[in-house]
């Protein structure tokens, strides 16, 4: 009877025995109208997967494309001769549907954020959203301190885009004297879309105006191409400011609505 038992368990199916394989992180898989975990400054609402990284390189030059007439701006090789404020990020996938990161530009501000998902289209809802906070400093978190919290809303439009509204506050983003200020914070309004043009193009464009409180300048305002390949994606940009953090959009916007400014973005995500 033992040896009945035994040949009948060799005789099994070996496959049969092994444990079911684990299902795939549904956020590894590309996902076709968002690409990247930003349009060209504002963040959107992609899910990054848990463990997992991307890095992000911005690079705006400061040469404004206006500036002079067409022979100088030649001359200048379309501002690709003038000096750069280059911004280098890194996000990591903490835990399901929340992710973490820190964004670093040249002019030595550091912005850490925290973002996680709330909704998401692909489960049934109507539209995604996601909860933003950050905190950012000047020289290198030795200066003035400022923060934010938001909402990032998302809505698809069939196959061929993504459109974007993220109601921002940010806090603290006027640095001058207490018993000058007469608003201290800034309430912006980030609006944005993305536009797939090919199966690894897209075009994108965003606005930040400023709804409510301190708001110098102007609202920045960005256009772009970009092109994806694999874990890639390069994306051109022109944009009236050179901000690449929350804090830069809200407390310094852009430079005027006639000076406009080439740059580029460069990510890359390793899953």
């Amino acid at each position: 009877m033992v040896c009945t038992f035994a040949a009948h368990a060799l005789a099994q199916d070996p496959a049969a025995a092994q444990p079911a394989p684990a299902q795939a992180d549904p956020n590894v898989r590309v996902d076709p109208l968002q690409p990247d975990f930003t349009l060209v400054a504002l963040p959107v609402t992609l899910r990054m997967p848990v463990n997992k990284l991307d890095f992000r390189v911005t690079h705006r030059f400061t040469r404004s494309l206006g500036r002079g007439d067409f022979g100088d701006l030649l001359s200048d090789f379309f501002g690709f001769d003038s000096g750069a404020q280059i911004g280098l990020e890194l996000r990591y996938g903490l835990v399901e549907g929340t992710q973490i990161g820190v964004h670093r530009t040249s002019d030595r501000t550091i912005q850490i954020f925290g973002q996680t998902s709330v909704l998401q289209e692909r489960d049934g809802h109507p539209l995604g959203l996601d909860a933003i906070a950050t905190l950012e400093g000047a020289d290198n978190m030795r200066g003035q301190l400022s923060s934010a919290v938001g909402v990032l809303a998302s809505r698809k439009v069939g196959r061929v885009a993504a459109v974007y509204v993220e109601p921002i506050f940010m806090f603290n983003t006027n640095a001058s004297p207490a018993d000058v200020v007469e608003h201290n914070d800034t309430l912006m309004l980030g609006l944005g879309a993305r536009v797939r043009i090919s199966r690894a193009a897209y075009l994108v464009g965003e606005v930040t105006p400023r709804l409510w409180g301190y708001q110098p300048g102007e609202a920045q305002g960005s256009v772009g191409i970009e092109f994806r390949s694999g874990g890639h994606l390069f994306q051109i940009n022109f944009s009236d400011g050179f901000g690449t953090t929350l804090g830069q959009l809200a407390h310094n916007g852009g430079i005027n609505t006639d000076s406009w400014f080439i740059g580029f973005n460069i990510s890359r995500k390793f899953f």
